[in-house]
């Protein structure tokens, strides 16, 4: 029952959302297939769609890793910024780093400087009883002006006018696959996956797994149990933040090559609702991930093949799912047959 609940949430969502467009003047018909030729209709909208799901799935892992210790980690936009602009200036000064260890030096640095970001706030949580929400959306902004700041000031580009630092080494470059054309799939598509199962494996396989989880489950018992509560919120949160950091080594090695101003479409935001739809399943994710992925993707093509409905659909449909989700006690009613109220 726990799979068969995000399955149908989806597929209401879906249903609801192409609704709309039938009301916005457009055949729902036509913007499904646009959906379905956009994210799947050629091996480099595959790629894409690839592209799309893997800082996805980071995030998506990010919050509902803060989520398992009680904690609603909303900063993994700056969580990944700063991973992405570690591993943009490790790839852009250290270029004598021998190329087979340059790609995991810079993710060993995205995810420090990640999970430095999230331990913050972390710290500011266990030692000083501020509010997780508070402080990771002020240190989202925190980190946005320094990223600015070096990006601007200490690793401008010279060769461009756009906001971007200057190119990493080509030691750190990952070859992207040439079966997605080119479309900027990498080996980063393999280490989103691997990374939400060796969490699954962390959380539900090992004793500090085990205590993460008893914090969140109950933080009354977990102190009887002398489990450190403090010390346990502020490691999640560093790995929390390790995880959303991870995003920089997918961003800057293979797509981007450098870190640029404002390359995150709101991964770390959509990353929410990514592991709400997988109810925090390391998983799950993995799928929930992908399928935000393809509906970012699918709709980058609405606003050439149809006249009243833009990109910003995904958003709707996105919310509609979440909505459809979070009806836990309307599905259990339906489930069970009793008659519900309104």
């Amino acid at each position: 029952m726990n799979i068969i609940r995000p399955i149908a949430a989806t597929i209401i969502g879906l249903f609801l959302g192409l609704l709309v467009t039938f009301f916005a003047g457009e055949n729902p018909l036509n913007v499904f297939l646009i959906f379905a030729t956009s994210g799947f209709g050629s091996t480099y909208d595959f790629g894409m769609t690839l592209t799309y799901s893997m800082p996805l799935i980071l995030t998506g892992l990010s919050v509902s890793m803060a989520f398992k210790s009680g904690l609603f980690n909303i900063g993994a936009e700056g969580q990944l910024t700063m991973g992405a602009l570690a591993a943009a200036t490790a790839g852009a000064l250290f270029t004598s780093v021998p190329a087979f260890i340059a790609p995991i030096f810079a993710g060993i640095c995205a995810a420090l400087a990640g999970g430095i970001w999230g331990g913050i706030a972390g710290y500011l949580k266990a030692k000083r009883g501020a509010h997780e929400v508070i402080t990771t959306i002020m240190l989202n902004f925190i980190a946005a002006g320094i990223a600015s700041y070096v990006t601007v000031y200490l690793l401008k580009d010279p060769n461009t006018q756009n906001p971007q630092t200057i190119p990493i080494s080509p030691n750190y470059k990952l070859e992207t696959f040439a079966f997605f054309d080119s479309a900027p799939v990498s080996s980063a598509l393999f280490l989103s996956v691997i990374v939400a199962i060796l969490v699954w494996i962390f959380l539900y396989r090992t004793p500090l797994g085990y205590e993460i989880r008893a914090v969140g489950s109950n933080e009354s018992a977990a102190s009887t149990a002398c489990i450190s509560i403090s010390k346990t919120q502020i490691l999640n949160m560093f790995i929390a933040g390790s995880l959303a950091g991870l995003v920089g080594v997918g961003e800057v090695l293979s797509r981007a090559e450098c870190f640029k101003l404002d390359f995150s479409p709101g991964y770390g935001f959509t990353g929410i609702a990514v592991a709400f739809l997988a109810r925090g399943n390391p998983i799950a994710i993995i799928f929930s991930g992908f399928l935000f992925g393809a509906l970012q993707k699918g709709a980058s093509d609405l606003e050439i093949f149809t006249h009243n409905v833009t990109s910003d659909l995904s958003l709707v449909l996105q919310a509609l799912i979440i909505l459809a989700v979070s009806a836990d006690g309307l599905w259990e009613k339906i489930l069970s047959g009793k008659k519900v109220k309104l």
